[in-house]
């Protein structure tokens, strides 16, 4: 399986399937509303705005698993990240990341880069990047700011 053979649901649960994103380079970001790393979605944004128009785009998949962080529906979770954070990227129907009903992109994704302290995700705004052929090249901790990644996404546009 490649990245670009999985399907997802969208935030009105719509099926979509990430091979409409080949040949950009994207960041796949699972976020809460209720986390403490909340307002990173001001510098997700940032980056998507400087960057979106040389092929770059965050996919943001919301999951309550960690401390029911996002407890919202997808429409009130979309709605609180227009009203606090502006964003523009594109989001999608809540997801597991772990266990056994994690996602297949998920699972596809811890596969790809297990991490320093294994595969699993520890917490909300682990975040995967993508090269523009579909390669995951590198994955970022929930602690790492969006600022931080800026030079890693420079060099792959």
């Amino acid at each position: 399986m490649k990245l670009y053979d999985i399907n997802v649901l969208d935030a009105k649960k719509q099926e979509k399937s990430l091979a409409d994103y080949k040949g950009k380079v994207v960041l796949i970001v699972n976020t809460a509303t209720g986390c403490g790393f909340t307002p990173q979605y001001a510098g997700l944004q940032a980056l998507y705005e400087k960057y979106q128009d040389q092929g770059f785009t965050i996919l943001d998949f919301p999951c309550n698993q960690f401390g029911n962080q996002a407890p919202g529906t997808e429409a009130e979770i979309g709605q609180f990240c227009l009203l606090n954070y502006n964003t523009s990227f594109p989001q999608f129907a809540k997801i597991d990341v772990n266990g056994p009903s994690a996602s297949p992109l998920f699972t596809y994704l811890k596969k790809e880069k297990g991490g320093l302290l294994g595969s699993d995700i520890k917490w909300n705004f682990t975040k995967f990047l993508v090269d523009r052929e579909g390669r995951v090249v590198k994955r970022f901790a929930p602690a790492d700011k969006p600022e931080r990644l800026e030079k890693d996404i420079v060099a792959l546009l």
